[in-house]
């Protein structure tokens, strides 16, 4: 049976009461100790702010979602049965994977596209961004954690899906595979090994991105922050840009995952 979809009500400060909600929930099994996150799921822009004065095209992109990973934690949650948080809006109205003080938490340029919306914005339209979208979503994480800990009585792991474009700046990336990482190697170390047995890989470590440069907010926040084991993986866009590529890979993700989370160490929160 595929997993349930739990809604969160709306902040009418910037959602109309028939938007969709700031984040979605995918329900797991009962007494799962996995998971699963999805920090730039969506390209929608809440209808107050026109799609930020960008064509359609322009959200279609890389810069306003990344581009497969929502249909690749879809599959992960149907073959796991961990249950998922996802976004709801795109990362150009407020990207949930960064700091409150980071530059491009609402960028008013990506990926040298300008982004008319988010120019010259008032604190008071950063503060309702952020009250609608942020807030609740991440929220809602540290809610799922609470949840599964005391569902199955041991700390969960966390694991967070996304997508990396194949060429960045004029560069080819030669990485299929990415996995990201900060402070705790429990997870993290292991996964790379498992994955780099596949001579067909090209594995990164903290590549294309480094969790330790401000990539991996959610993780370094939820995860390294509350003592839990962590990951976060990204995944070349082309690789999984269609539905039997996300499928594809989710199984590839899912095999790792099986090979590495039989360890007990991984279910028990670090001290501070």
């Amino acid at each position: 049976m595929a997993p349930d979809s739990t809604e969160a009500p709306t902040d009418t400060s910037l959602l109309a009461p028939d938007e969709r909600p700031p984040f979605e929930l995918l329900d797991g099994v009962a007494g799962g100790r996995l998971l699963l996150i999805c920090d730039h799921a969506s390209n929608l822009v809440p209808r107050a702010l026109a799609d930020l004065g960008l064509p359609h095209a322009e959200l279609r992109r890389h810069i306003g979602w990344d581009i497969g990973a929502a249909a690749v934690t879809r599959h992960l949650v149907a073959l796991t049965g961990a249950p998922a948080v996802m976004t709801r809006y795109s990362r150009l109205v407020v990207d949930c994977n960064r700091s409150p003080d980071h530059p491009g938490l609402i960028p008013p340029e990506s990926d040298r596209t300008a982004v008319p919306g988010n120019a010259d914005l008032p604190a008071a339209a950063r503060a309702a961004r952020m009250a609608a979208l942020y807030a609740p979503y991440r929220a809602e994480i540290d809610r799922q954690i609470d949840r599964l800990t005391a569902a199955s009585g041991v700390d969960p792991v966390l694991v967070s899906i996304h997508s990396f474009t194949p060429v960045m700046d004029g560069l080819a990336r030669p990485w299929e595979i990415g996995v990201l990482w900060n402070r705790d190697p429990r997870l993290p170390v292991p996964l790379i090994e498992w994955l780099r047995r596949d001579p067909a890989l090209t594995v990164g470590d903290n590549e294309p991105y480094s969790a330790r440069e401000g990539f991996g907010h959610t993780l370094d926040t939820h995860g390294d922050g509350r003592g839990l084991a962590n990951a976060l993986i990204e995944i070349r866009q082309d690789l999984i840009d269609t539905e039997n590529g996300a499928r594809d890979w989710a199984v590839r993700i899912k095999a790792a995952l099986d090979a590495v989370l039989d360890d007990p160490a991984l279910y028990r929160a670090l001290p501070g």
